[in-house]
């Protein structure tokens, strides 16, 4: 039976940062909002409460039956937990005389506490909270103390529950990874044995037991996620698998050839479709991203659907969805409000008739690159940055046509390619080129031009929730810039986006 942790998810922004710390001390565990809490099986070993953009003063904070979990789990409350547990406990909380945000270190540590096992005094931490525990019940032992906040961890006494002010997920908390093992080793007893190589062998059997002789349709992108469920799949059902890869005419420049190409070691059923004229035909005056976006999903699932009735008697649907994608449909506030159409997410039209299987929906990105590795998938296909679902259909900013797609193809290849060779491209979560609707007057050689803009995007994250702008070298800039212009007939100029997400998104439409 497979142990796991569950966290309960308030809000925090870090909520998904604590599962990802668990998980790299091969703990596997699962968020659930603190309003849709599931009943538990007998392989929870442990709960962690998240902390919250709430006080628990306010009048609609997050509540929930503190009786489900305390004394029948090993409880680890953090920040708003630790608040909670305090006051329906019969503390006291109080809005801080002076917030803390940030780093602190702590004054006092209660070493022989399990939880701070191998602690010191003045280990730093981080801070963030607008509200202070000022009392503990009296069956609360205090265990750790800053300058400015006396209570910054309690224990309550004769039990397995704890609590703590600080973030022990971000790395500013310089032992958080120390607090974190403490509380799952020696306090939940996690046998620390979820690896890659475990979720492989264990979702072989349960893809085998769940799908046993049907045969499976899947479609491949040359991206990560869906070439490890194409591999892991392959591994559990062989030739019963069946890939089609669909050119939209939106792909990077070459990537089609390229991507059938590199799939031609894995021993995959695939299938190249060529519906490049369909789906630029479809897209002809459109301005609207969101629309832009509905038809590229419509005429994808139109063309899917025309080969998979191809294949006798298909009965699976497989799909790459990871983690993030299941952990925002049930979002602590219900589903998140459309920014933008997602095209792993939203289900299937009713004329499909598939069942959907997807092996992945557990993992974070940088989880089914390890599994990956694990399955012998080469670098340069686990190294390779998302690419929307809607391709370069979005990247061109208005109405898409074929001129434009072959002037961003071409842009967008030389921008990739000298990423590579100043050897930044493996640094880099996301970069590509987006096409403007906007003209501006140059000089070339002794004529005035009036050409188009290439904007570039490059950005750092670790799951794409949240991103930085990449501070990409000025010389490796100038190179690119130059080799656009000069080579790319209709830009003559090119601007680099340092926007951060939020508030912008990671592409611009």
């Amino acid at each position: 039976m497979l142990e796991k942790i569950i966290i309960l998810d308030f809000g925090s922004q870090y909520t998904q940062l604590i599962a990802r710390r668990v998980r790299e001390l091969n703990v596997y565990c699962e968020i659930y909002p603190y309003n849709n809490i599931p009943e538990f099986a007998d392989d929870v070993k442990g709960v962690i409460f998240s902390g919250s953009p709430y006080s628990v003063r306010q009048e609609d904070a997050p509540q929930i039956d503190l009786a489900k979990f305390h004394l029948k789990y090993p409880v680890l409350a953090v920040c708003y937990g630790a608040q909670y547990i305090a006051q329906h406990s019969g503390g006291d909380v109080q809005p801080s005389s002076t917030r803390e945000y940030g780093r602190a270190n702590l004054s006092f540590v209660n070493q022989e506490n399990k939880l701070f096992k191998g602690i010191n005094i003045e280990s730093q931490v981080w801070m963030s909270h607008g509200d202070t525990i000022t009392q503990i019940p009296d069956n609360f032992e205090l265990i750790a103390s800053t300058e400015s906040v006396r209570v910054a961890a309690y224990h309550v006494k004769d039990s397995d529950t704890y609590a703590i002010q600080f973030h022990p997920e971000v790395t500013h908390s310089i032992d958080g990874k120390v607090l974190l093992e403490n509380f799952l080793v020696d306090i939940c007893g996690c046998s620390q044995d979820w690896t890659s190589a475990a979720f492989v062998e264990t979702t072989i059997a349960d893809l085998q037991a769940q799908i046993g002789d049907d045969k499976v349709v899947l479609a491949l992108s040359g991206g990560v996620d869906s070439s490890v469920a194409a591999v892991l799949l392959h591994k559990a059902i062989g030739k019963n698998l069946h890939c089609i890869f669909v050119d939209n005419g939106l792909l990077r420049k070459n990537e089609y050839e390229s991507v059938l190409e590199q799939y031609k070691d894995f021993g995959l059923n695939i299938k190249g479709v060529d519906a490049k004229d369909r789906f630029l035909g479809e897209l002809a005056g459109v301005e609207d991203p969101e629309t832009k976006r509905k038809i590229i999903g419509r005429v994808f699932i139109e063309v899917f659907d025309d080969e998979a009735h191809q294949i006798q008697d298909v009965k699976w649907l497989a799909q790459g969805t990871i983690y993030p994608d299941v952990i925002e449909s049930v979002s602590v506030k219900g589903p998140s409000a459309t920014i933008k159409s997602h095209h792993n997410v939203g289900g299937l039209p009713d004329f499909m008739k598939l069942k959907v299987v997807e092996p992945l929906k557990s993992l974070f990105k940088d989880e089914v690159r390890r599994v990956g590795t694990t399955l012998g998938l080469e670098s340069f296909i686990l190294g390779r940055h998302p690419f929307p679902g809607p391709g370069l259909g979005i990247r061109i900013i208005g109405d898409v046509t074929p001129e434009k797609v072959a002037i961003l193809q071409d842009a967008d290849q030389i921008y990739i390619n000298n990423l590579k060779e100043a050897g930044l491209y493996d640094k880099i979560w996301q970069a590509g080129a987006i096409f403007l609707p906007v003209r501006s007057v140059g000089v070339m050689g002794d004529e005035r031009t009036y050409e188009n803009v290439i904007a570039l995007r490059a950005v750092e994250s670790l799951d794409g929730m949240t991103a930085d702008w990449c501070h990409l070298p000025y010389d490796v800039l100038a190179k690119i810039s130059n080799e656009i212009i000069n080579k790319v007939k209709g830009i003559n100029r090119v601007v680099y986006d340092i926007s951060s997400k939020p508030p912008a998104t990671i592409e611009w439409e």
